[in-house]
């Protein structure tokens, strides 16, 4: 068995001194692995969330991906009833981060994109209803889960989120991707990816 033993550096700080280097050469090794092993499950689990985008195609397909996702979690949302309080908190955290996730991609990506094309008006409009997205997410947060007030706010905030969503598809990402190359269509989704994984 090592034993460790500490002396004093030229400087007066203690350097701890080790009679057998085998079992801290174990352990550094041992937490170096381990280390190792943690940022290769965060990089998996990065991957795994942001996969259904990038393998969706073009930018405009892979947001679209994510309102049909985001909708389908609402749904979830909706399906439960007061007593499901755990599964409603459950539901509400992966809303969260799906929609901070999406909202990146837009506000760093998408939406500078707008501004480009000339859309300047189109795009604060959209960024300022994301502010209201994030409202929602707080008010729903403190609000208990088992109350009436707090699915009357989840169809709230769906109905709104829908007329969001409906503006971005029909009319606003067409145009942006009717306006740009494929080359720079290709470029967006590439950056939007980026972004995504980020905060993935």
């Amino acid at each position: 068995m090592a034993t460790t033993t500490a002396t004093r550096d030229s400087k007066g700080r203690f350097k701890p001194t080790h009679k057998s280097g085998s079992s801290f050469g174990v352990i550094a090794g041992a937490a170096a692995g381990g280390a190792a092993l943690g940022l290769l499950a965060m990089l998996g689990r990065k991957a795994a969330v942001q996969a259904p985008t990038a393998l969706a195609g073009n930018w405009d397909e892979a947001l679209i991906v994510e309102h049909v996702a985001t909708l389908k979690v609402f749904d979830a949302i909706e399906a439960t009833d007061e007593k499901a309080t755990l599964r409603r908190n459950m539901l509400l955290s992966h809303l969260k981060h799906a929609l901070l996730k999406h909202a990146v991609e837009e506000e760093n990506v998408i939406y500078p994109a707008l501004r480009d094309i000339g859309q300047r008006d189109a795009a604060d409009a959209l960024t300022k209803e994301h502010g209201y997205v994030k409202q929602y997410l707080y008010e729903l947060e403190n609000t208990p889960t088992a109350s009436p007030d707090w699915i009357a706010k989840v169809r709230e905030f769906r109905a709104d989120i829908e007329k969001h969503m409906q503006e971005e598809e029909l009319e606003l990402f067409p145009m942006l991707r009717a306006q740009l190359s494929e080359e720079k269509n290709k470029a967006l989704t590439l950056s939007m990816n980026k972004e995504g994984f980020k905060v993935a």
